[in-house]
């Protein structure tokens, strides 16, 4: 495992407690001196490999990194019928000979990601069965605004415990999909459950500027019949990037002035080559890494101007940081009045969390705010043990339906125990099956 301690130099242990559960142990307190480089984005490569099954013919995705939801996802085309090959960080994805429509299993419950593969099966076969998506316990995410984008172009839904079903231009005649017989047209809510193989295109105009409900409808809408737009999209650099990735493949994505998306729908889609971009949390990881135990780290690979929030940040704190991804810091940090995470191109929530970690090193009281996920500050409750932070008051959050919280945090000894952050003395942290430091 590459981490940025192993590489830098900080000493840490994998152990197993009495209760049997792994956890790693850190002694840090010690500047980093060195370099790193930045592995290929998690969040462009998921929705990409979902895009491999529109269309025939391989699809090769390289630069892919080595983590569990990339292999949870390469699982699902798999049982999707694809036929799928990967060495080291290159996948290849071929979709030729791809006919069910159904996704089951634990990989899904396990990836917020699966519920992309709701819109590229609606793209490619028209119907789509797929349980509702897992991931990480950060808040509220609910699909209600997929579901309603999706239902723009065509689309018809039954939502039930299990997962949700859907197709595209219902039909009278339930078979028409190949729908099992037994199942009751008159439990559904759209009262059908059948539909054709392509979707048309439509207007569509988001109430908050999901990534996922972005990206849905974007792999819906490409080989759909007519022109489909997108007011209010996500602007995250990952959903330009699964953009690029079909743009490669002959599809038909602009922009507008207001940052509006046009598609204009196309037959099929061709076999590419495509390599990854760098991964812009991981990288902002490693630079409030280095931050927060000072010395002068390069991050290596950075992607160019998808982190200037974070370089206005640092800076704020005492940190020197330049755009090819040196970072030099001495401690203490300073603090700052305030961050407020919001959607792209504000601070990334993605980020909060070691942020956090970096700003109980700093001299001073700083706050976070954060506006887009409401159990984002999970990892205050660990900083506290350490005596690191102080609770805040809860205040609406303008980017969700659910409120946010604000944290304050104080100067303290001892480690901040998240992360990136690795100042401070000897430390531990648990975590069922998996690594985390």
């Amino acid at each position: 495992m590459d981490t940025l301690a192993h590489i830098l130099g900080y000493h840490e242990y994998l152990r197993t407690g009495e209760d049997h559960v792994a956890y790693l142990e850190i002694t840090g307190g010690k500047p980093l001196y060195g370099e790193i480089t930045v592995q290929g984005s998690k969040n462009a490569a998921l929705p990409i490999l979902a895009a491999c099954i529109l269309g025939n013919g391989p699809c090769l995705i390289e630069n892919c990194p080595q983590i569990q939801d990339v292999d949870d996802t390469i699982a699902i085309l798999t049982m999707l019928g694809c036929s799928v090959k990967k060495e080291g960080r290159t996948v290849t994805v071929n979709a030729g000979e791809m006919e069910k429509t159904a996704i089951c299993g634990s990989e899904a419950g396990r990836i917020r990601s699966s519920i992309l593969f709701l819109g590229a099966l609606l793209g490619r076969m028209g119907k789509a069965e797929v349980p509702y998506p897992g991931g990480c316990a950060i808040g509220s995410r609910p699909i209600d605004l997929h579901l309603q984008a999706l239902k723009k172009l065509g689309v018809y839904f039954d939502t039930k415990e299990c997962g949700i079903s859907c197709v595209s231009d219902p039909l009278e005649d339930p078979d028409a999909c190949g729908l099992q017989k037994d199942r009751k047209i008159q439990d559904c809510r759209a009262g059908i459950l059948a539909g054709t193989s392509h979707l048309h295109g439509g207007s569509i105009t988001l109430d908050v500027p999901s990534v996922g409900a972005t990206e849905n409808s974007i792999l819906a809408a490409v080989c759909a019949d007519g022109e489909t737009l997108i007011r209010h999209g996500a602007m995250e650099p990952e959903v330009e990037e699964l953009c690029d990735f079909l743009r490669a493949r002959g599809a038909r994505i602009s922009r507008d002035e207001d940052q509006n998306i046009h598609i204009c729908g196309v037959k099929t889609l061709s076999p590419v080559r495509y390599r990854l971009r760098a991964d812009r949390i991981v990288a902002g990881s490693y630079l409030l890494a280095a931050a927060s135990c000072g010395g002068c780290v390069c991050v290596r690979n950075l992607p160019a101007g998808q982190l200037d929030t974070l370089f206005d940040v640092l800076r704020r704190m005492g940190a020197e940081v330049s755009t090819d991804g040196v970072v030099r810091a001495a401690l203490p940090l300073l603090a700052v009045h305030e961050v407020r995470t919001a959607p792209y191109p504000g601070f990334p929530t993605d980020l909060q969390s070691p942020l956090m970690a970096a700003l109980c090193t700093a001299k001073g009281i700083s706050r976070i705010r954060e506006t887009v996920f409401e159990n984002r500050f999970q990892t205050a409750v660990q900083l506290k043990k350490n005596g690191s932070a102080d609770s805040g008051e809860r205040q609406p959050c303008p980017n969700r339906r659910n409120p946010s919280a604000s944290r304050r945090f104080r100067e303290r000894s001892g480690s901040a125990r998240r992360g990136s952050a690795c100042a401070g003395g000897a430390d531990s942290m648990r975590a069922h099956g998996t690594w985390r430091i």
